[in-house]
């Protein structure tokens, strides 16, 4: 059977002293005398004593913990954003607390309310793809807990976040199209609940405007993200009166979905229907028909920058006269990879 851990109590009991005594003996509190000191020390050490912690934690008012709120660890994506997270947190002697909301509004609430039931003392976020209302954010600020965050950015002001900039990637994805000669370029964007969608279609355009061309708005199409949404989207465009010759992909996993679909339908990839995607996953150099190109977002980056930016906050509601914290907004530029040049 296993031991119960050992307490200041029984330390106490056994030497019968008080427990103040003990605990400021360990602390190598001056008025506690050395033998005393001495033998406390010893017979901790005998009895395998451990801090406890939880207890120190709660008497600080903080538990070292930051909770993390993703949309999938399955994809690539935040498996990276994680391992950076990890990495800046442990060295500042942080645990991480990691929650996944697999893209629904509803679990990214009770999730939300769970990390304030386990007193995380802030928390990144990248919300999820229906995520339209952002109460459950904003409800943290009477509990004194920061939030960050990245990747997906809410559209409401006062936030701190930190994002890659899609606006010049898809300028840069669009232009390299038209440079290979596309004039009918389709987009299969996101849902509208997501900024990063807003941004896709403001780059499209600018990128459209640049080159002095018409801006046709039939060729965006939105979606959800999932293969049937992916496809019903890729069918409008093939259905198009402006046929696509070249298509850009909110993602890489839409890409996925996309291609599959167009090599069902006889479409020879790359020859007749060229792509260009985001993310720059690992796995696009493995792939026999990989995207043209892909826009680098660096996830490794933003998980590190967003989570430098929460301890910060949370260094500076330590402080006594805590400073003024202007709403941080860090942007990481994008980069257009071509496919073979990871």
């Amino acid at each position: 059977m296993s031991r119960k851990p050992v307490t200041i109590k029984e330390i106490a009991r056994i030497l019968n002293v008080s427990t103040s005594t003990v605990s400021r003996a360990l602390h190598d509190h001056p008025s506690i005398g050395t033998v005393t000191s001495e033998k406390v020390k010893q017979l901790a050490k005998e009895l395998n004593y451990e801090r406890n912690q939880t207890a120190v934690h709660f008497q600080q008012g903080k538990t070292y913990t930051i909770g993390v709120i993703l949309p999938d660890l399955s994809e690539a994506f935040f498996s990276s954003a994680i391992s950076a997270i990890e990495d800046t947190a442990y060295k500042r002697n942080y645990t991480v607390l990691l929650a996944q909301s697999h893209d629904d509004e509803e679990k990214e609430k009770q999730l939300v309310d769970k990390m304030k039931s386990h007193r995380v003392d802030g928390l990144l976020v990248s919300v999820a793809k229906t995520t339209s209302t952002f109460e459950h954010f904003s409800c943290l600020n009477q509990y004194n807990i920061p939030v960050v965050f990245f990747d997906r950015i809410p559209p409401i002001n006062g936030i701190h976040s930190v994002a890659c900039n899609m606006v010049t990637g898809t300028m840069e994805a669009v232009s390299y199209l038209l440079k290979k000669g596309h004039r009918a370029i389709g987009m299969i964007n996101g849902p509208d609940t997501l900024y990063a969608s807003t941004e896709r279609r403001e780059g499209y355009i600018k990128a459209m405007q640049k080159s002095r061309l018409k801006y046709d708005p039939s060729l965006i199409i939105g979606c959800d993200l999932t293969e049937e949404g992916t496809i019903a989207a890729l069918e409008e465009l093939l259905a198009n009166k402006r046929k696509a010759t070249a298509i850009v992909t909110f993602n890489d996993y839409v890409w996925l979905y996309a291609q599959k679909h167009a090599r069902r339908l006889g479409i020879r990839i790359n020859k007749d229907l060229e792509f260009v995607s985001y993310a720059n996953l690992p796995m696009m150099e493995y792939m026999d028909f990989a995207p043209l190109a892909s826009v680098e977002q660096f996830p490794y980056q933003q998980g590190q920058k967003a989570t430098e930016i929460l301890l910060d906050l949370l260094r500076s509601n330590e402080e006594q006269y805590p400073r003024q914290q202007a709403f941080y907004k860090v942007i990481v530029e994008s980069q257009l990879i071509e496919s073979g040049q990871q």
